[in-house]
């Protein structure tokens, strides 16, 4: 008998354990919806981690020792998926994801970005509205309060970029002061060495950048014995550099912000990688969204206890939702909020009912942002 003879055989007894496996399955789910009734009538919680604790156990103790983890994580697997059935026959009335939406403002803007002009921020608020005035604030967290006490319609900030990853204060802030993301888009941004008139490359002792600039650069700066200084953007690292005494200093930036401070370029795109992009996102005190929209975004806690997370996922998979990214932000020591992007639109039914799942599962759950995608 040779090997595919003997792998047939294997796989025709694997199909008749499948078909008993099926109907025991559903069997199971139907048994879920009656107890899903019997907790409605009783308003009882759906979740109950000491039932849930004790069928995992019982499992596993059956499982013996080879296949005890997997045993579990089946189990684990098969609760979830019973508990989202009782959700779906509990939960059936539709719940309010977003508050209603303003219509966009697009006259007489007033938009808000953090750093000087040239900065990056400043780069993405001009791809977004052209014709907007333009604010320049110190700090990011000032981008949300000029928004939130309404000196700004928009503030503009980063909030991820395509090598070193998300950029976690904006996440924070988004929270702290309750804003909606309204649109995004993503800027090219090309690195360059930046220096004043006169400054060789063998003259540089000191660069200022802003820490994600440095990141962005690493492999340039390695092995180069210069100190590197953080500001708080690359634009303002212009400024410094343009300011300082000696000839020995340079910055890390934009042309447009060595062109702005009389900087020449002593290296050209020296990012670590040539498609470095980064993301930034439109915020305002209220959401702003139509039937054309693409993304959603949302944050959540989830309960501190194993599967938590996966059970909060499970709708999304089972809706067939795209999640196109997942964030984590501390709370506090060993609590977590998750930041999660969604392909979909607020306004189609199927949408709501997934996230409405979702919710439920959630020490906190809130919709932030309904947007289009801007390249």
């Amino acid at each position: 008998m040779d090997t595919n003879e003997k792998l047939k055989i294997l796989r025709d007894e694997i199909d008749v354990v499948d078909s008993k496996m099926a109907p025991l399955f559903v069997e199971r789910m139907g048994l879920s919806k009656k107890v899903a009734k019997v907790k409605g009538m009783g308003n009882l919680a759906i979740v109950d981690d000491v039932r849930e604790q004790q069928v995992v156990s019982q499992a596993v103790a059956l499982a013996g020792d080879e296949f005890k983890g997997e045993m579990e994580l089946l189990m684990r697997a098969i609760l979830a998926i019973s508990k989202e059935k009782q959700r779906k026959s509990l939960f059936s009335d539709e719940l309010g994801m977003l508050p209603p939406p303003r219509k966009p403002r697009r006259t007489d803007l007033t938009c808000v970005f953090q750093g000087v002009p040239g900065a990056w921020s400043e780069q993405a608020l001009i791809k977004l509205f052209p014709d907007a005035a333009r604010k320049a604030v110190a700090e990011f967290e000032d981008v949300f309060l000029a928004v939130k006490n309404k000196k700004a319609d928009y503030g503009v900030v980063p909030i991820e970029n395509s090598k070193t990853g998300a950029i976690g204060e904006t996440y924070d802030l988004l929270r702290k002061y309750g804003c909606f993301i309204v649109g995004r888009t993503w800027l090219n941004i090309q690195h360059c060495l930046l220096a004043p008139e006169g400054t060789e490359l063998e003259d540089v002792r000191e660069v200022f950048s802003h820490p994600e600039g440095f990141r962005q650069c690493s492999a340039f700066l390695r092995n180069r014995a210069w100190d590197l200084t953080a500001c708080r953007n690359t634009a303002v690292a212009a400024q410094t550099a343009a300011s300082t005494r000696g000839g020995r200093t340079a910055a890390i930036g934009s042309r447009l912000a060595g062109e702005l401070n009389g900087l020449k370029v002593l290296a050209p795109d020296i990012m670590d990688v040539s498609n470095n992009s980064t993301s930034f996102v439109v915020i305002s005190t209220e959401p702003e969204y139509d039937e054309t929209d693409d993304l959603i975004s949302v944050t959540f806690s989830a309960p501190h206890r194993s599967g938590a997370l996966c059970e909060i996922l499970l709708p999304f998979m089972s809706g067939g939702m795209n999640l196109l990214r997942i964030e984590s932000r501390p709370v506090t020591p060993g609590e977590y909020r998750f930041f999660v992007e969604v392909q979909g639109n607020i306004l189609d039914d199927h949408t709501v009912e997934v996230l409405r799942h979702a919710s439920v599962t959630c020490e906190y759950f809130e919709v932030i942002g309904c947007y289009k995608n801007t390249l």
